[in-house]
């Protein structure tokens, strides 16, 4: 036996050909479950087969077309790119970078980061000039997340929330960073 063949064991989805190879737990002939699943493990050159339920799939056909958090930062770009950046936005900016990479803390240098430095220099700014705009902070957004994933009703919840938390209205702006994850997350329902 190999080296390859010790550290794992190789697992096949044979439901094709379930008609020649039998499952030898409790004696179940793989024929007749040809309808469900059925895997094989190859382990020291014999097949050990074993009943599976579901179907194994390698990327799940869900994932696949969806829009992700990182490219609705990226439209909102589109949407509100010459907007100053302000507290509100940052919060929202923060809690959709928190959403897509699963990590609680601010990575330096990230979108987050780059939003709230903006936020803070645009409350001292006299000048609208002078003042980031989302366009600044957001371009390239999802290049700058290291890990993304597609936008859901729960992540608009999260990022509508920061948003209007941290305005001193309790609103969004209707074609920011809020908007853009919630219209993300219902055209990805919508597949």
């Amino acid at each position: 036996m190999s080296e390859e063949q010790l550290e794992k064991p190789k697992t096949y989805d044979v439901k094709e050909g379930a008609e020649k190879i039998p499952a030898t737990e409790g004696g179940i002939n793989a024929a007749e479950v040809k309808d469900k699943g059925v895997v094989a493990e190859v382990s020291g050159g014999q097949a050990e087969g074993e009943l599976n339920q579901k179907k194994v799939v390698g990327n799940p056909p869900a994932s696949e077309g969806c829009i992700t958090i990182g490219e609705a930062l990226e439209a909102a770009v589109l949407t509100a790119g010459n907007k100053p950046v302000e507290w509100s936005d940052a919060a929202a900016i923060q809690a959709a970078e928190v959403r897509a990479t699963g990590r609680t803390n601010i990575m330096p240098g990230g979108v987050a980061a780059s939003a709230q430095s903006a936020a803070t220099l645009n409350a001292r700014a006299t000048s609208d000039d002078d003042k980031t705009t989302l366009a600044e902070v957001l371009t390239g957004a999802s290049s700058k997340l290291p890990s993304d994933k597609p936008a859901t009703r729960k992540d608009a919840e999260g990022v509508t929330g920061a948003e209007m938390r941290n305005d001193p209205h309790l609103t969004t702006y209707p074609t920011g960073v809020a908007a853009s994850v919630a219209a993300a997350a219902r055209i990805n329902q919508a597949k």
